[in-house]
Order: structure tokens, then sequence, then C-alpha cells
């Protein structure tokens, strides 16, 4: 009998919560066939089986978190067992990968249909248990069977009077009795019933317990910056229209990312880190560049790899990529690690400015403002210009605002001369 416990797969994750099993006890799998799903720091990973044989104990609940070295499951080891592993191939080659569609698991609950039943998006299965429902009951319409947030609307529209009285149910066994008071569950005035409570898990506590050790360990200081982008904006235009043809979405980002790394380059100690147990000061020669995005599950950083290396063009194709995977749940985990800067461009949404908290063990983040025009003095003469506000935290342990004022400095001098910009890349 093999104890399968919860692995490390993150960057020292000490958790992970239960999403899915794709098996239930006494079921017969081969080696590195999926058995699980759970969610790591930000974002989901399956667990495959250790070997070929019969799962004998599942000893966590879908929703359950398990700490990293605690057995989640029991298996017996079929290997020389003939029956099992005969049995074993007969399942799987009644299963096509191609019908799993992006999972190309071989053990997945099907309706009658044939279709795959509970495959679905985090955020998905997360509505779903605050509304109540079973994910394994809904047949999903979207490709392979998906479950859709509209699935769970129509469904609860279906039958409203169960779900109501099954959430309710689960609702009073969780709170707490009031004290001195006359039957509040029948006023319709108490704030108890003007509640409503939902889990504080998920990616969403990741997010926080992150962002308190950022707060806790680094002193954060801001510098805001105002940056013109006439000129910048006029070559992003011309650009947007050669390549619109191919595909390939031109913003402004792939030119701040570019000018980030320059001045990175000329200020290492803003490309680094502090080792808080060895007492060191990490200068890193690669260059990471994360993308704080905003998803329905939470903020998710995924990262453009040696953004040094690659042309606009590329950025431009990479971004697109990470912020469709990042929204639509999709990203592995080598996609969200190793980040050595963050940029959060926070301006389609209208922020003026703000104090970005740093992405720990990082020691630096900028934040791209909206853009507007203003009215300014040039050569003593007003006119009007396209400016742009941006926000840099930074870490005073390692770097003083003096040496931040100049790293955005050099930022802003690349943005505002794009000729400068292009004789400096690489």
């Amino acid at each position: 009998m093999i104890d399968f416990k919860l692995p490390d797969v993150g960057e020292g994750m000490h958790e992970g919560e239960i999403l899915k099993w794709f098996v239930k006890e006494g079921d017969v799998v081969k080696q590195d066939e999926p058995v699980l799903e759970v969610q790591t720091d930000k974002v989901n990973a399956e667990l495959t089986s250790p070997v070929s044989g019969q799962i004998k104990k599942i000893l966590y609940l879908e929703g359950e978190v398990a700490e990293v070295g605690s057995t989640l499951f029991k298996i017996e080891d079929g290997s020389t067992s003939s029956e099992a592993a005969s049995r074993s191939s007969d399942e799987n080659e009644t299963i096509s990968r191609q019908e799993t569609g992006d999972r190309g698991q071989s053990s997945i609950n099907r309706g009658s249909s044939g279709k795959i039943k509970g495959l679905a998006t985090p955020y998905v299965r997360q509505l779903a248990r605050e509304m109540n429902i079973r994910i394994d009951d809904l047949q999903g319409t979207g490709p392979a069977g998906r479950i859709l947030e509209s699935d769970l609307q129509s469904y609860s529209k279906e039958s409203p009077s169960d779900h109501h009285t099954e959430k309710k149910e689960k609702e009073e066994s969780h709170e707490p009795k009031p004290k001195n008071r006359s039957t509040p569950e029948t006023s319709e005035n108490s704030e108890l019933n003007r509640e409503k409570r939902i889990p504080f898990n998920g990616i969403r506590k990741k997010i926080a317990d992150h962002m308190k050790k950022s707060v806790q360990i680094i002193p954060h200081v801001t510098h805001v910056e105002e940056i013109e982008m006439d000129e910048m904006i006029m070559i992003k235009d011309e650009l947007k229209y050669y390549y619109q043809n191919q595909n390939i979405k031109v913003t402004l980002l792939p030119f701040f990312i570019k000018a980030v790394v320059t001045a990175l380059k000329d200020f290492e100690t803003f490309n680094a880190s502090i080792d808080d147990e060895t007492n060191e000061i990490i200068l890193k020669e690669y260059y990471h560049i994360g993308l704080a995005t905003d998803t329905k599950e939470g903020l998710i950083v995924p990262v453009i790899k040696d953004a040094d290396k690659k042309s606009l063009v590329d950025i431009a194709k990479e971004i697109t990529n990470l912020s469709h995977k990042a929204k639509n749940g999709e990203l592995k985990l080598e996609e969200i690690k190793g980040s050595t800067f963050t940029i959060s461009n926070v301006g389609p949404l209208g922020s003026l400015q703000a104090t970005p908290i740093i992405n720990h063990p990082e020691v630096g983040i900028l934040a791209m403002h909206k853009m507007k025009q203003q009215n300014v003095v040039r050569n003593n003469e007003s006119v009007i210009r396209q400016m742009l506000n941006v926000s840099l935290s930074f870490d005073h342990r390692l770097n003083d605002g003096a040496t931040a004022v100049r790293f955005t400095n050099k930022m802003k001098e690349l943005i505002e001369n794009p000729k400068l910009l292009f004789m400096e890349m690489k």
C-alpha cells in the first residue's frame, strides 16, 4: 500500500485546496494517470498516480485544504496484478484523449450522452460552491462539455426552491447562535438575515497572504511621475495599423517593458532581491517581467521571461497569450514563477495614481495609470499633451529615493523619446 502525499508543486507552498477528484475509491488507474486537481498559490495542478494500481482510500473531500506532506489517498500497487492491468487498459481504451478537450484525462465522469462531466474552470467551481450546486450534476454546454457560468444560472432557475433550502440549512448550521435575542430568524430586518458569508479561501486567500507578507517585510515607498506620451502614441498607432492584418495586438505595454528593462540594466539594484536568511543582496542578470493581470479569480502575475532578448512583436504576442490564459484559468506554474520586476497597467480602469504593493521577493513595481489630455507649458507656450502618470513602489532597504527618481527618469526619457529607446534595444 502506497500513501500519496501532497507534494510542494509551487515555490515553497504550504497547502493546497482539493478542487476535483477524477477517481473514486475502488477505481483502477495506470501510472501517471491524473487522479486529482489541486489549487496551489495561483494556478491549478493535476496530480498523477505514482504507480498502476487500485485506489483504496481517499482522505480529503473536494473543497478541503490539505497541508504539504499530508496523505491525500492510498493506492495498492497493482503492477504485479495482470487482472488490474487488464482492467486499467480496457478502461483507458474506451476513452479517447481527443474527447477530453484541453485536459487530456482518461478517467472523467461522463453522462449518458458521453460528454465529460465536471469539467469547469476554478472560477466556475467556486461559484458552484457558493450556489450550493454539485458540479457533477450538471451537463456543460461549453467546448468538450465544459460547464459555464450560464449553465449554473440555468440550473439554479430550474429548481430554485431546492437550492435555496439546501443553502439556508448549510448557512444556519455554521452561523453562531445569537445571544440575548428573541427569535431573530423570524425578523426580516435582522442583520443576520441581510448578510452573505462566502469562504475566504482559494486564490483570493493566497493573494491576501502574499500581500500581507510583502507589506510586513518590505518598507514601501512610492514615487510618482508623469510622462508625455504623444510621440510614443504616434509610433504605436502606426505599428498597430501595420500589424493588424497579422492579428498582432500592439499596445503601449511592450514599449514600457522594453524601457523598464533598459532602466533595470542601468540600475541593477532594482532587478534584485534580498535574502533575509543570509543577509545577501541578489543582483539578477536576467530580466523576467511580471504583468499584474486582473481576473475574476483575483490578481494573477504571468511572466514575460527574458524580456531583454525578445522583440516588441514577440512581447506583444506573449502578452496576448498570457492574458488569455490568465483570464481562463489556464496558466501553468512555470508561467507565473521567477519574475524579477512587475508592471501593473491599471490605466484602462481609470486610475490616477496609487501605491502598488511590491511582489515579494522583488524590490520594485511600476503601475501605469490612465492617460489624459492636459494643458502643459513647452518652450514658454501653453500646449495640449497626452500625459500618463506612473507610480513606482520600491523597497527602501535597498534603494533610496534619489535612486528611484533616477531610475524613473531613465524610463521616462526612453518613453518620451522613442528613437532613444529603439537605439538602446538589443
